[in-house]
């Protein structure tokens, strides 16, 4: 008789999971690192086995212990709920480690530094929201490699810019968006792999997870490369035949000839699909 587990696993059921990964982090059991991983998992999975993996320790999973249902938390910020402000005026502030990312946040850094940490917060909704203003001074944000990252605002003779390892185009990752307003100062959003690590367990699954997840940004970089190759070949077409439409009109202007024609542009090189 077949292995249940290993039964191939649908997008239906990678969403379903997904769905109760969101979920389980609304509740405060996940930090936004251990939401994004199991989300890259999920997608990553390739059966029923490896999907039950990501939700073993959490409610609803096979021989999972029951316990009273908790309150259900909101998925958003409340209504009238403040903005958490972190503010470093000439000096340094820094949030990091556990903490709960329950309302909009706020970072402000006037000649100073300010550092959010969000790699082990626990995050009650899909989206975080947070304004960060840098007058002569710097604002940090961590987040995990994964997470998708919206980088909006403005900055006069200073920089805003994302350095974050994102998901492929349409998984349902967490958001990250930023408003930034920037005066000779900087705003940086950085992924893990620019960050000092932070110390987790690691899950049975991991290994796996890991080696599909340098597997598939392997096939993605191919991808890259090969757009990239096939852009450069068109482009060396389009400007040889520049070039010979130019000394073509330089050789009719000598002779007294009527002028060539304009030709046509080179076709489309025929691009690979997207992994």
């Amino acid at each position: 008789m077949n292995d249940p587990g290993g039964m191939r696993a649908s997008d239906a059921e990678r969403e379903a999971v997904v769905e109760q990964l969101r979920e389980a982090s609304v509740e405060g059991r996940l930090t936004l690192s251990e939401l994004t991983e199991r989300t890259e998992a999920a997608y990553l999975a390739t059966n029923h086995a490896e999907l039950a993996q990501l939700t073993s320790d959490l409610p609803g999973a096979a021989g999972a212990r029951p316990f009273p249902a908790s309150a259900p938390a909101a998925s958003a910020p409340r209504p009238g709920l403040a903005r958490r402000w972190y503010v470093a005026v000439m000096g340094d502030t820094k949030r990091r480690g556990k903490w709960r990312v329950d309302q909009e946040v706020g970072a402000v850094a006037v000649m100073g530094d300010v550092t959010l940490d969000l790699r082990e917060a626990e995050v009650r909704s899909n989206e975080v929201d947070i304004v960060a203003t840098a007058v002569m001074g710097n604002v940090k944000i961590i987040v995990p490699d994964g997470v998708e990252v919206d980088l909006s605002g403005v900055a006069v003779m200073g920089d805003k810019k994302v350095d974050v390892l994102e998901a492929a185009p349409g998984q349902n990752v967490p958001v990250i968006r930023v408003r930034a307003y920037v005066l000779m100062g900087d705003v940086k959003v950085v992924g893990d792999s620019r960050a000092k690590p932070v110390n987790r367990v690691r899950a049975a699954w991991s290994e796996w997870a890991a080696e599909r997840r340098r597997d598939a940004r392997e096939e993605l970089r191919g991808f890259h490369a090969q757009r990239h190759e096939l852009h450069r070949a068109q482009h060396d077409a389009l400007r040889e035949q520049r070039q010979q439409f130019r000394q073509a009109r330089r050789d009719a202007r000598r002779g007294g000839l009527p002028m060539p024609p304009l030709p046509p542009l080179p076709p489309e090189p025929p691009y690979p699909p997207r992994p």
